[in-house]
């Protein structure tokens, strides 16, 4: 994850750039559509090799088949990060039709800066939806004026590992599902371990705003069943889960279950019997740890709960955008390239194969084309099953702002012991409104 960047200042820097170039209107392009018929554009893949070979491999068949485009596919910049790339690839003039590794958030600050385009404005955008299966996820992508800006590749419904080896030992045959039953295994586990924890995460005491992706918003998620807690501008958060999700790690803190000190692969030792997983850990374990197997040594689960409640996650996920700058005849052939690429489910299992992230398709569970793929790789099943059960990042410019907040004026304090649950919250929302107004 990247270091936090004061983004959206740097978006409306750019944009008032952008606006004086005049690129915002599409004309003078370089590379757009020419006499003959034929256009040429840019697609920036995200600084990743296997995703940068699968979609040039996408592009080659593409352009077999239209003879009449030309896509050239490249990484794009990530100096100091892929967004501050973006946005200085914007303010100079030369942005791509289209690129991947949009996150919503990210995604919010270019829409609210006229730097990319509406999807659903395009011919065939609901046949696109429909045929790739995704309209549940969808659901939770649109934007707050009902606009949708980006289409999302992957979904990882973050779920968490558990030592199942150990919890067996402790007398746990079931992962735990809810905060008792959590704080339950905890409990056993420092009566007959007391050097071991329940959960190993340093960024618990650090305003890192990514990491409450991977703390905070799973947590919350579950124990608000999915609430979005910002649409655009609005804070919608729900009161009680929100201090139910912090009275939680709260607890945690004060029963010694949480090592927030910096530690080397302190799950896969057995220091810690909980940890936050992505599917992108796997291939990491097949090299390292090979002795991680799943229904032996871990297994996977949704995010605890409070008693009686289902649970939802948060889902990691990224898509793809078209870029305002481009000329209508780029965004064109550039949405048409998406069209071809996602109506076929072969591609989507193309991609699963090559990156281990899971297509953002509501039927990636039950699909018959990836039934093979998930049997070979059951650890990811569980993955498939719960994209319709997360809930991607917010859709407001202000995210990073918004999530270091919820660090810095909440979780960090509660966890270190100088807040307790109710105060924590009541500070993450003042702080939070202070932002939105």
């Amino acid at each position: 994850m990247k270091k936090l960047l004061n983004l959206r200042l740097f978006v409306l820097l750019l944009v008032s750039l952008f606006a004086v170039t005049g690129c915002q209107s599409g004309e003078g392009s370089e590379n757009g559509g020419s006499e003959d018929g034929s256009v040429e554009f840019e697609f920036w893949a995200a600084p990743n090799p296997t995703q940068e070979q699968f979609w040039d491999e996408m592009a080659q068949k593409y352009m077999e088949e239209n003879e009449d485009v030309t896509i050239n596919v490249s990484p794009m910049p990530e100096s100091p990060s892929s967004e501050a790339g973006i946005q200085s690839a914007i303010a100079a003039g030369n942005a791509p039709a289209i690129s991947e590794n949009i996150s919503r958030g990210f995604g919010a600050q270019l829409a609210e800066s006229n730097a990319i385009v509406p999807l659903n404005e395009f011919d065939g955008y609901q046949e696109l939806i429909e045929e790739r299966q995704m309209s549940e996820t969808m659901s939770t992508w649109t934007f707050a004026d009902d606009q949708q800006f980006v289409l999302p590749i992957y979904s990882n419904a973050m779920l968490f590992g558990w030592r199942m080896d150990i919890l067996n030992e402790l007398g746990f045959e079931e992962v735990p599902k809810t905060y008792d039953e959590v704080l339950e295994v905890g409990q056993k586990l420092k009566d007959e371990y007391p050097e071991k924890y329940l959960w190993a995460r340093g960024d618990l005491v650090k305003p890192t705003w990514s990491a409450r992706w991977f703390d905070f918003f799973m947590i919350y998620n579950a124990a608000s069943e999915g609430n979005g807690f910002v649409e655009g501008s609005e804070f919608t958060a729900d009161d009680e889960a929100g201090v139910e999700t912090l009275k939680f790690f709260q607890d945690l803190s004060e029963n010694g279950l949480l090592l927030t000190r910096e530690a080397t692969d302190p799950f896969e030792s057995g220091d810690s019997i909980m940890m936050d997983l992505g599917p992108w850990t796997f291939s990491y374990w097949d090299e390292k740890f090979p002795e991680m197997e799943q229904g032996e040594t871990y297994e996977l689960a949704m995010p605890p709960v409070p008693e009686g409640e289902e649970s939802t996650t948060f889902a990691d996920t990224k898509g793809l955008s078209i870029y305002a700058s481009a000329t209508e005849d780029q965004q064109k052939a550039a949405f048409d390239f998406v069209k071809w690429v996602f109506s076929d489910a072969e591609n989507d299992l193309e991609w699963f194969e090559a990156t281990n992230l899971p297509p953002a398709r509501d039927d990636l569970a039950d699909n018959e084309t990836f039934t093979s793929f998930l049997e070979e790789n059951p650890e990811l099943k569980q993955y498939a099953d719960n994209i319709p059960n997360s809930v991607p990042p917010m859709d407001n410019p202000q995210t990073a702002e918004i999530q270091e907040l919820i660090g810095t004026q909440g979780l960090n304090p509660v966890v270190n012991g100088d807040k307790d649950a109710e105060q924590a919250w009541e500070d993450i929302k003042t702080a939070i409104d202070g932002v939105l107004k």
